[in-house]
């Protein structure tokens, strides 16, 4: 999919609910770029999760998420991410319940994986890169939520191209996620997806994973449910 393949679905999707009389549905912003209003702490320090110079930044300590103040069940979601350190883990879990597992301080949902590039080299078991080095999106249910891979790496889908920058360098994934279906984009092309997603509704869960992240341009277009 080209680039301009949001702007298009987005047209596509004006042009539909004028047709039918129904009320556009517009992009809106998930992060004022001052402040932490509309995202609630689930389980990281007071200082996990900062504003610097109009950037959402993650000190990636304690792992942990942190909540977006509602629920989503279909929408694209937009949002824009610079990973700072060298082997970085984060994520954004959607359809979540926000309920921490005790042992791995993340919660249930689908998440959409973000890994900078020197991930796999940076966790050689015994001196051994990975088999199949997956580096960013990934797409797997986690905690009890299964999903059907598009590019099956076992029960998880990996991108079938690897269109990340490393750190430092921003990284933009468009999200569509409708009917427990996820397709996601990343930096303008469509490389992986699931389907069939057991839960399909839930709070979007920025992710605290060990190192710092920043994030912007986070925003979402609600699309009306499927019953």
């Amino acid at each position: 999919m080209r680039p301009a393949a949001f702007l298009i679905v987005t047209a596509l999707l004006v042009a539909v609910f004028s047709a039918t009389g129904g009320p556009v549905p517009e992009f809106r912003s998930l992060f004022n770029g001052k402040n932490l209003a509309g995202w609630v702490n689930v389980n990281t320090d007071p200082g996990t999760w900062s504003v610097k110079k109009g950037l959402l930044v993650c000190s990636g300590h304690p792992i942990g998420v942190m909540r977006s103040e509602k629920q989503y069940e279909n929408f694209i979601l937009h949002i824009e991410w610079m990973h700072m350190e060298a082997g970085g883990n984060s994520g954004v879990f959607v359809w979540s319940s926000a309920n921490p597992n005790p042992a791995s301080r993340l919660p249930d949902g689908v998440e959409v994986q973000m890994l900078e590039l020197e991930w796999p080299e940076l966790n050689k078991k015994d001196g051994v890169t990975p088999p199949i080095a997956y580096v960013h999106g990934e797409l797997f249910g986690v905690n009890g939520v299964r999903t059907i891979p598009d590019n099956p790496r076992g029960t998880r889908s990996m991108s079938v191209e690897n269109r990340c920058l490393g750190k430092g360098q921003w990284n933009t994934y468009d999200v569509v996620a409708v009917d427990g279906t996820i397709k996601l984009s990343v930096n303008g092309k469509v490389v992986n997806g699931i389907s069939k997603s057991t839960q399909r509704k839930g709070y979007l869960c920025l992710e605290s994973e060990g190192a710092e992240i920043h994030f912007r341009n986070i925003k979402i277009m609600e699309l009306p449910p499927s019953h």
